[in-house]
């Protein structure tokens, strides 16, 4: 037929695909389709009308067949006629009465049903991402680190087998342990209370307020007369907050020599002129030191060099002092050059809490402290600074050089610690520093604390008559040196041997010995072994243990010679070392670990 409209004298047809070809060549028929979409909706305009090629047709025993007959659409008709010799198949689709659909409503089902389609796949999709981050989240440890898992579960071990007499290191309680692994991890709150960068600080702010109010009254402080900052990562951060917050660069400060048993973080030098803290770094720090013959502090000698040297900030306290603290003496050369007067109570603060120890909080204006070590809390630093009026004293000089009649140390303080210094505190340490500061309180702190220095005592004097000796004679709080000087062995020699039979102390330079690189004693403590419920006898069991370590050393070093890689030799499958690494795991496993299942 001739295929022409007078309606629609534009038509088009949109080629599809050829037929294939069949034994009957006058067979061969090409299919097109009507896609009325095109038509233009305007009466005024008329477009062409592209046909859709279709599947080939072939007859099978004497029947017409379409290939494509599952392709079809309810309401479609067809419409053969043909074009240059080949048949053509012209489809229309019929409305419910029999007329022709419109374009709009077939474009508008096929899209409807197309974006259910998509909204059920996107759905899908989110739901399946959602349970993959969630499947993420809240795998265990185990599950989602085993690497990690495996060592944690070694240093678990380590801890448990092993006697831990380093005396900065403690065992904490297991809700301490719950809050530190706990989900104020997650919350950012850079600045104060009440003065936070970020929103959403309203629980933050009453763990940190609480935390500061146990603070205050573990040490029996006035809030209106003392202040404290809680948020300091450790006590050497908390140390140069406050040199930030009162000096300039190249202000003077001064404490106690490092080889007579005070901290770096107060300033040092190394025998060769290096700077090897922060604090000497940024500040000009000189040292006063011990009497050589007794190891304790020499007053005179300090009074002198303090009152030529006149730093801004005396400190007092430090990492390896046996004894107790005058801090009487201080306050008076403090006035004197006109010093504020610090205190580093990290070693002690747990018995000064228990009033085990003298307080510094009468004669001192700031007091910082770590929030470990004897306190049994996190790891962490906290800052007290006096508040309200200073006390005026007829013949002394008012504390910083000024003239100013009340302290200002807080606002100072403060933002040397956020923003000069720090970001975000560490909420998880916070919550779990009042939680240790809620057990000071507790009359089984006070009996733990009497314990530890009960424990300090006989290990002392087990040591003691078995001809050690011990810098000072003796101890006041949680701590000893063992001066090894006599027995020809180094302190690093001998915290090696110690290291391989589970036993951890810490090598210590002596105040008058050649300093820091080949340091001549050990540092001990007893605060950790009472964590694990150790007593009198216990401790003297120990003595045992550390006097042969020292043999052990002493032979192996008359063999090998001190140099450590040679002495590291000589320690190879050492029987000694492997029937004294027994016994102490023996002894060790008798006890439990705090807030463990072990």
């Amino acid at each position: 037929m001739d295929f022409t409209r007078a309606t629609q004298p534009n038509l088009s047809l949109g080629f599809v695909s050829h037929s294939s070809h069949t034994s009957q060549v006058g067979n061969d028929t090409v299919s097109f389709r009507i896609d009325s979409s095109y038509r233009s909706s305007s009466p005024q305009v008329v477009s062409g009308v592209p046909l859709q090629l279709m599947e080939q047709q072939t007859e099978t025993e004497g029947k017409h067949v379409d290939l494509n007959e599952e392709s079809k659409v309810e309401g479609e008709e067809d419409e053969e006629f043909r074009i240059l010799g080949h048949s053509l198949c012209l489809k229309r689709r019929r409305d419910n009465n029999g007329s022709c659909a419109t374009a709009d409503s077939a474009s508008s089902s096929n899209l409807a049903k197309r974006c259910h389609v998509e909204q059920n796949r996107q759905v899908q999709s989110l739901e399946s991402r959602r349970q993959a981050v969630r499947a993420w989240g809240n795998q265990s440890l185990q599950a989602a680190d085993p690497d990690i898992f495996e060592i944690m579960e070694k240093e678990k071990l380590r801890q448990y087998n092993g006697i831990e007499l380093i005396a900065s290191e403690n065992f904490v309680c297991k809700a301490v342990m719950e809050a530190l692994g706990s989900h104020v991890t997650n919350k950012y709150s850079e600045g104060m209370p009440g003065a936070r960068y970020y929103a959403g600080n309203q629980y933050i702010d009453e763990i940190e307020i609480l935390c500061c109010q146990r603070a205050l009254a573990a040490f029996g402080l006035d809030s209106e007369s003392w202040g404290v900052n809680v948020q300091p990562y450790s006590c050497t951060s908390a140390n140069f907050a406050v040199y930030t917050g009162l000096l300039l660069p190249g202000d003077r400060i001064m404490g106690l020599d490092t080889p007579s048993g005070g901290n770096t973080s107060h300033g040092y030098y190394t025998p060769n002129g290096m700077k090897v803290s922060g604090a000497s770094i940024f500040f000009e720090s000189l040292s006063y030191k011990v009497n050589p013959k007794t190891g304790i502090i020499d007053f005179e000698k300090l009074e002198e060099r303090a009152v030529d040297f006149r730093p801004k900030i005396l400190i007092c306290g430090g990492s390896s002092y046996p004894r107790e603290w005058d801090y009487s003496k201080f306050r008076q050369i403090a006035d004197k050059c006109g010093a504020v007067l610090m205190c580093d109570m990290a070693q002690i603060s747990g018995l000064i809490a228990a009033k085990e120890c003298a307080s510094p909080f009468e004669f001192c204006d700031i007091v910082t402290s770590t929030t470990h070590k004897s306190l049994r809390g996190p790891r962490g630093g906290i800052i007290f600074y006096r508040k309200g009026p200073k006390p005026r004293k007829s013949g002394t000089l008012l504390n910083q050089g000024d003239s100013c009649d009340k302290y200002d140390f807080e606002e100072k303080i403060n933002f040397a610690v956020c923003p000069a210094l720090q970001g975000g505190p560490h909420n998880n340490h916070i919550a779990a520093l009042a939680v240790a500061l809620k057990q000071l309180a507790t009359s089984e702190y006070k009996e733990y604390m009497q314990q530890v220095k009960k424990n300090a005592q006989a290990l002392a004097s087990a040591l003691l008559r078995r001809n050690c000796r011990l810098v000072t004679g003796g101890t006041d709080n949680h701590l000893l040196l063992w001066d090894l000087r006599n027995l020809g062995v180094t302190g690093k020699n001998l915290e090696k041997v110690c290291e391989m039979c589970h036993i951890t102390v810490n090598k210590t330079a002596i105040f008058d010995d050649n300093g820091t690189l080949i340091p001549g004693g050990v540092r001990i403590g007893t605060p950790a072994m009472t964590s694990r419920g150790c007593l009198e006898s216990d401790f003297e069991t120990m003595a045992d243990f550390l006097c042969r370590a020292a043999q052990i050393t002493s032979s192996v070093q008359r063999e090998h010679g001190k140099m450590l890689k040679s002495f590291l030799k000589g320690l190879e499958n050492n029987k000694d070392i492997i029937d004294l690494k027994a016994q102490v795991e023996n002894f060790a496993t008798q006890f439990a670990m705090p807030g463990q299942d072990l």
